[in-house]
């Protein structure tokens, strides 16, 4: 690398962390969410086919991360990232620009497969990069890039039309693509090395069967939760509150410290639980989107760090490998929540697909880790 202070690269790769999840997640992945009634209004979508698009865009996430996890110890962490910034940048321009159906699924497709290529190799980043008794506290902040994203996509939706912000959102992605590629010049690539399969083991059971339970909780309440506010204005105002809640995820790294990954996972995950009810049993509330916000907000984000921290414990040999395959856990469930949950949401309502999901994230408090780590 051409920074040799250790400090200012950590810092530097923190940022950039934060920069390309923001990009690939709180705009490519989420912003589907966001902008679902203009675009329900645009294409004459209505809830199952939403459903099913939203599950179809991870389509190509999923084989982003096949492709992480078998490239990812021969050509490094760069490469992958970089292919993130051009997926999401392409994909964001096409649904900007799309006039018809196929060319909008089209960019979400492609814009949803960048948050495939972008999450995992950081793991190996932060590994090449940041002293070992640094790792974990670097992998707990870049995943709460979403919130910030979140946040400036929120402020884009309240500012101008869907179309204009879809733009900002391209443009912010290849300025970030850029300073990655920028940041991460010159990183060696790994040594090569025998495979090592990864395989299922005890430990890493309750992990996996969390990601897809995150999966299906994150995806079903970004793509719909907006459809159970109050009206188009609440909704932007709702996101953006989302993602200021969401910065509470910057202290999942001193809350694992104190408390550990044996007591934070459930917590977190009954937060969530909270917070799909109350759009449930109030759909249209004000006061119930707000509470909806600030207790989904931080649990999401700090859940993402969880996992990333969680993962680079059960899998220390190979990281990026190993947390390849719980983000792909993640995306399983993805793919099926808002297809599974839109059916639900059509023949019973949305607050009874919303409920549906609440029973969910609270039994997933019982995946929680079989040992007590920090």
């Amino acid at each position: 690398m051409v920074m040799t202070d250790r400090p200012r690269t950590e810092l530097h790769l923190a940022v950039a962390g934060l920069a390309a999840i923001g990009v690939s997640f709180g705009f490519a992945r989420y912003g589907y969410g966001l902008f679902l009634p203009d675009l329900r209004a645009e294409f004459g979508l209505d809830m199952s086919t939403v459903g099913l698009i939203s599950s179809g865009s991870y389509a190509g996430y999923l084989v982003a991360l096949t492709l992480v996890g078998l490239l990812s110890a021969r050509l490094g962490p760069r490469p992958m990232i970089i292919a993130a910034g051009l997926f999401a940048t392409l994909g964001l321009t096409l649904v900007a620009v799309a006039q018809h159906p196929v060319l909008l699924v089209v960019g979400l497709l492609l814009a949803g497969a960048s948050s495939g290529w972008a999450w995992a190799p950081y793991s190996d980043a932060v590994g090449a990069l940041v002293p070992g008794d640094r790792r974990e506290r670097v992998l707990a902040i870049v995943p709460n890039g979403t919130a910030f994203g979140t946040i400036v996509a929120g402020l884009l939706a309240i500012a101008v039309p869907w179309r204009p912000a879809w733009l900002v959102f391209a443009a912010a992605a290849l300025a970030v693509t850029l300073y990655n590629a920028w940041l991460l010049r010159g990183l060696p690539r790994p040594t090569p090395a025998p495979p090592q399969p990864i395989r299922p083991t005890a430990e890493a059971v309750p992990l996996f069967a969390s990601a897809f339970s995150y999966g299906v909780l994150g995806s079903v309440y970004w793509t719909f939760a907006v459809d159970l506010i109050a009206d188009d204005t609440t909704g932007p105002l709702f996101w953006t509150l989302v993602g200021v809640a969401g910065l509470g995820g910057l202290y999942t790294a001193s809350t694992l410290a104190r408390i550990g990954l044996r007591r934070t996972h459930p917590l977190l995950f009954l937060m969530l639980a909270t917070a799909i009810a109350v759009l449930a049993v109030a759909p249209g509330s004000v006061v119930g989107a707000g509470l909806s916000a600030l207790l989904y907000g931080p649990a999401f984000m700090a859940v993402s760090a969880v996992l990333a921290v969680w993962s680079y414990q059960v899998f220390p040999a190979r990281p990026a490998a190993g947390f390849s395959a719980v983000v792909f856990c993640l995306g399983l469930g993805t793919i099926a929540g808002p297809a599974t949950l839109g059916a639900v949401a059509t023949g019973f309502g949305l607050p009874a697909a919303f409920l549906l999901t609440a029973v969910l994230a609270a039994a997933t408090t019982l995946a929680r880790p079989a040992t007590v780590r920090a």
